[in-house]
């Protein structure tokens, strides 16, 4: 199924370098559209609503997960891709995949793991996005993953150390870690998607930081990117001074903050294409990263990513619960390399015990990870 997508320099599936596993085209669906449809119905995407982003799970109902932040960035990275003319279908599938590796606890069950597997090939969320889509996922008789397409799959391995691109380089020639080794670009809705992420969780953080209190509207007066549009909305809307209608202040500078954002970045990635002139997305590699911030509101910006990451990320309460969460990756860790049997068969079974526990550590929501950490050391954490 082909389709006609308004700029030249974006992805069309109809050119697509196409999946490992070759496949019958869908009547109704373009490449992208059923890579997007096979990551919402898999089962790695299910698990993201039960995996942290900032708070754990059971902290409240109404903080982000993995899955309502991966949501909010195909949110924004769709808007901003319908204004360049790029491929709405293919940035959403890349913002949907983008967390599948991600392990329970957020980067703190990330970096403890990434620890126990230092003698043994370390461990990469984005890595494991990547193994996630085309290895562990089983639905399909025919081949292993979702096999998806080239496009969808570089979008996913939006970081990767020199090692482990080389790797993948050997297993696949000129395959999707090939950017990282002659330092090219990915197609701009893989780029789009990279700064969507970072846009989306800076706006989503200081909401859930306001909300459990362990941030408030007074520090964050001294963030000169929210606070112009805290006073912008005050000016428009001067009943938002009072105590009761505080949180419709916060969401309406978050709202200002974001669109302005939004804008900056098709404004600042509109001149670099048109300085590049890219022809098409082979030329988009060669060209140097395209899409970004201004530097005027990447001078913005940067503040408000040190204030979340000192005063939210690192705050005491945030850092204990970072703790026990270390420890409860590494006992598990310990505990299936040492006893195998105690995964499930098919993990058990398998000749590399220590990457198939980082496989079976790495696919657990937080609820099931101190379940099983409560089942084989006795010590309850979670409620």
């Amino acid at each position: 199924m082909s389709a006609a997508y308004g700029a030249s320099y974006a992805c069309d599936p109809a050119q697509s370098r196409g999946r490992r596993h070759t496949e019958v085209a869908a009547p109704t669906r373009s490449d992208f559209q059923r890579d997007r449809d096979r990551i919402v119905h898999s089962t790695a995407f299910r698990r993201l609503v039960y995996k942290t982003q900032v708070f754990l799970n059971h902290e409240g109902d109404l903080f982000r997960t993995r899955l309502t932040h991966s949501l909010e960035v195909a949110q924004l990275a769709r808007s901003i891709a319908r204004a360049l003319g790029l491929n709405e279908d293919l940035v959403e599938a890349i913002a949907l995949a983008h967390d599948l590796g991600h392990t329970p606890f957020g980067h703190a069950g990330q970096d403890t793991l990434n620890e126990c597997m230092a003698a043994y090939g370390g461990f990469e969320h984005n890595l494991q996005s990547l193994r996630v889509v085309d290895h562990l996922e089983e639905r399909y008789p025919a081949f292993e993953g979702l096999n998806l397409t080239f496009e969808t799959r570089e979008g996913v391995l939006k970081h990767c150390s020199h090692k482990n691109a080389a790797l993948i380089e050997a297993q696949e020639p000129g395959g999707v870690a090939r950017r990282f080794l002659d330092r090219t670009q990915p197609s701009l809705e893989a780029q789009l998607c990279n700064l969507a992420d970072s846009i989306a969780y800076n706006a989503h953080d200081i909401d859930d930081g306001v909300r459990s209190g362990l941030i408030t509207m007074s520090q964050l007066q001294s963030i000169e990117l929210f606070e112009r549009y805290r006073l912008e909305a005050l000016a428009e809307h001067p009943d938002l001074v009072q105590a009761a209608r505080a949180r419709r202040l916060l969401y309406e500078t978050i709202r200002r903050m974001l669109s302005e954002q939004v804008y900056d970045v098709i404004a600042t990635t509109r001149q670099g294409i048109q300085m590049a002139k890219p022809q098409n997305v082979e030329e988009v590699r060669l060209a140097g990263p395209l899409v970004g911030f201004s530097a005027e509101m990447n001078a913005l910006s940067t503040p408000l990513q040190q204030f979340l990451f000192s005063q939210l990320y690192r705050h005491p309460k945030v850092m204990e619960t970072t703790v026990q969460a270390q420890n409860v990756v590494r006992d598990l860790y310990v505990a299936y390399a040492s006893r195998p049997a105690e995964m499930p068969t098919d993990f058990a079974m398998r000749e590399d015990t220590q990457r198939a526990v980082a496989d079976y550590i790495a696919g657990m929501t937080d609820r099931f990870a101190a379940r099983e950490h409560e089942r084989l050391t006795g010590q309850k954490w979670l409620p």
